[in-house]
């Protein structure tokens, strides 16, 4: 008769958990992380913005009282560009365009190519029927100077005219005649700053 062998002992597995990461660690971990997102966002609105958006500071007071301007107080709106890649400029758009020399204005369209603007009473008449005021906009005058000067009528044979809601102090479409579609940029929308006056352009 032979005598077996006692089986082994089981052998006990250790395992040793990871080290945790130091509080620090955590901390600078989850600053590079925000560091990278953060610089990915503005790499992105800096290559994106010459394509998309304008943010600009108004500095004539020819729109108010829709755009507020009169010195470094005035409004800082951002003007978006892509609706102008599906459609062209609407009636009541308030429209930034680069005009002659250069400088960057801001007005509002009130014809479009092909039609007659008047201002009689200082109401606006286009197409001879009296137009009535943009939606949400604050009521406005608008005076006979320029080419509509003493009741005449103007044919925009080709852009759109554009006045300034403050038509008493406004270089616009009276004195310079129409502003072609290619010169048109982009399309005021949101008021951004002071926050007084944040809101939606109208």
């Amino acid at each position: 008769m032979t005598d077996l062998a006692a089986p082994p002992a089981p052998v006990k597995l250790t395992t040793t958990s990871p080290a945790r990461p130091s509080r620090l660690q955590h901390t600078f971990r989850r600053a590079r992380k925000l560091t990278v997102t953060f610089l990915a966002i503005v790499g992105f609105i800096t290559l994106a913005r010459p394509f998309t958006f304008d943010l600009t500071p108004m500095i004539s007071p020819s729109m108010s009282p829709a755009i507020t301007g009169d010195g470094p107080g005035g409004d800082w709106v951002f003007a978006e560009k892509v609706s102008y890649y599906f459609r062209n400029p609407r009636r009541y758009d308030i429209v930034e365009f680069n005009n002659g020399e250069g400088l960057q204005l801001m007005k509002r369209v009130i014809a479009l190519p092909g039609e007659t603007v008047a201002i009689q009473h200082n109401a606006l008449v286009v197409n001879g029927n009296q137009l009535p005021p943009a939606a949400g906009a604050a009521p406005v005058k608008y005076y006979p100077y320029g080419n509509l000067a003493a009741g005449r009528t103007h044919t925009v044979a080709g852009g759109y005219y554009v006045l300034g809601d403050n038509s008493a102090d406004s270089d616009d479409s009276r004195y310079n005649g129409p502003v072609t579609g290619n010169a048109i940029k982009a399309r005021a929308w949101l008021i951004v700053w002071p926050p007084s006056r944040i809101g939606w352009v109208h």
